[in-house]
Formats: C-alpha cells, structure tokens, sequence
C-alpha cells in the first residue's frame, strides 16, 4: 500500500473564509469543479467530471465521510467504471490571521495501475495546482 498523497499550504485567511470557500459550491466552481450541488453533510452525494491527460472525460463519485464544521471535511473519490476507492480529507488548523490547509488523498493505489491518469503522479500535479495555486489565489485574493 502506497503512501497517501498529502500537501500542505498556509493560507493568508481565517479558517472560516477557507472552510466557506471549500464547502459553498458557488465558490467552489470558482476554484475547484463546478457541481451541480455540494453539501457538507455525511451521507451527501455528489458527483463530478473531470478531465485525463488526453482529453479522456471521467466521472468522480463521491459522498461525504466526515465534517467538522471549520476543522474537517472527508469525501469518497471514485470513478464511474473503474474500481478503486479512495478518500480526500481536508483539514484546517489556525495559525493566527492565517490558515494552514492540510490536503490528504488516500487509497490511490487502489486504482487501475495501467492508466497514467490514475497514477500519484498525476494525482500529485492535479492537487499541487488545484490546492497551491487556485485555492490560495482564490481565498487570499478573490474572497478579501
């Protein structure tokens, strides 16, 4: 069993702008993936599509595992047609005015190993930019 992926940002933004902006779904298309509805509660269900290295389109099923309101929020991440489950945790600590997200993406090894889209690589690129570059940009700069 691989290693979970896990990166850590800070965040020049109270916890509270961080969790609205990882938990409304207007603000998240504006960042993340557009849904068509998002819910941080347990048991909500919400699907996504996304795109492979070669234009490949696949939809991401998941469902809500665990929320603290300003703290935690776990999702299921999984992929119609494929086997493999696997699970996002976001956590934010406070460190004073700022905020330090720690992103965990565990079970990837449970994924078909054949295809490069679902390699930690690519996993590992997909987060670096969705959480080190969109995120930030978006709470340190869009929400202030």
């Amino acid at each position: 069993m691989n290693a979970p992926f896990v990166i850590e940002r800070v965040f020049n933004a109270k916890p509270e702008m961080v969790w609205r902006a990882i938990t409304e779904r207007d603000l998240m298309k504006r960042w993340y993936f557009d849904l068509k509805e998002f819910r941080p509660e347990v048991g909500f269900r919400f699907h996504f599509s996304g795109q492979g290295h070669k234009g490949e389109q696949y939809m991401h099923n998941c469902e809500i595992t665990e929320v603290i309101p300003n703290k935690k929020l776990k999702h299921s991440w999984a992929y119609d047609g494929y086997e493999g489950m696997s699970y996002v945790t976001f956590e934010l600590f406070p460190e004073g005015e700022k905020t330090r997200l720690r992103l965990t993406h565990e079970g990837l090894d449970s994924f078909p190993k054949d295809n490069p889209d679902f390699a930690q690589t690519s996993f590992e690129a997909g987060w670096t930019e969705i959480i080190g570059k969109n995120l930030k940009a978006f709470v340190e700069d869009t929400m202030k």
